[in-house]
């Protein structure tokens, strides 16, 4: 890690806030009267920064190595039977995370569509999306954080624009076996997510989540027997955090099985 003076902070750059001993790397999105607004690099964290507090990185931001396997449905007996798995709509507050996560979809051979929406935008067009598109699995995401310090805006960042749009969606489909929902970000309120209609949220224990968390969730769910309850623990162990940093519900898969098998 190479670590540069302040002075020269602008939109784009990659910083570490000195307060926080250099713990995360995050990317620079605005910069208003002297305060940025940040994003996390590999973890939905939003936070906001004086200028005065932060430092350039001037490293090599590296991915980390998190690239969960979905080895349970490796074993499927596909000489004689076949699969349609689930289809997830993912909907992000990040270009860059969605970019990821739609990458992590196709490599896993899962049919998804991505939409990148600001959260505040959210509620307004998520039963658009949602007659569009007709999911299995809807993933509401970007960033959100918890304001330690209460503010008169909330204690959360986005959590309020993440509960609108999931009780939006309920209002499309009530079932949460016909509309898998899995929302939220970085120390989201958990239990909020939950009672307005999520089957997956974050985050229990208000920690960071990693990036690719509620896509790993949606794939899992998207593989997952449509008429069997799925191993709640087993999918949550998948994420980067495991069940600190997302929580849901048991309900049944949304993957269809056939036979035979051309």
């Amino acid at each position: 890690m190479f670590l540069l003076g302040d002075s020269m902070i602008k939109i784009g750059d990659y910083v570490t806030r000195k307060s926080y001993n250099h713990d995360i790397v995050f990317k620079v999105i605005d910069i208003q009267m002297g305060n940025c607004i940040l994003y996390g690099v590999c973890i939905r964290l939003s936070a906001d920064s004086p200028v005065s507090d932060l430092v350039l990185y001037d490293g090599e931001v590296l991915e980390d190595d998190f690239m969960p396997k979905f080895d349970d449905y490796k074993t499927l007996d596909r000489n004689e039977f076949f699969y349609l798995p689930g289809i997830v709509l993912h909907i992000d507050g990040d270009k860059d995370f969605l970019k990821k996560s739609m990458d992590f979809y196709k490599k896993n051979k899962i049919k998804a569509y991505g939409l990148y929406s600001l959260e505040c935008d959210l509620a307004d067009n998520i039963y658009g999306y949602l007659e569009k598109y007709n999911p299995d699995i809807l993933v509401i995401t970007g960033h959100d954080a918890l304001f330690r310090k209460r503010r008169s805006s909330g204690s959360y960042k986005n959590t309020e624009n993440f509960v609108d749009a999931v009780r939006e969606a309920r209002r499309y489909e009530k079932s949460h076996e016909k509309l898998i929902i899995i929302a939220g970000a970085c120390q989201s309120n958990y239990e909020e997510l939950i009672k307005a209609g999520a089957n997956f949220a974050s985050s229990p224990k208000r920690i960071n989540i990693h990036a690719l968390d509620p896509a790993v969730i949606a794939s899992s769910m998207s593989f997952s027997d449509k008429n069997t309850n799925i191993d709640l623990i087993n999918i949550l162990g998948k994420t980067k955090y495991g069940p600190e940093g997302m929580g849901g519900i048991i309900t049944k898969g949304t993957m269809y099985v056939g036979y035979p098998r051309e």
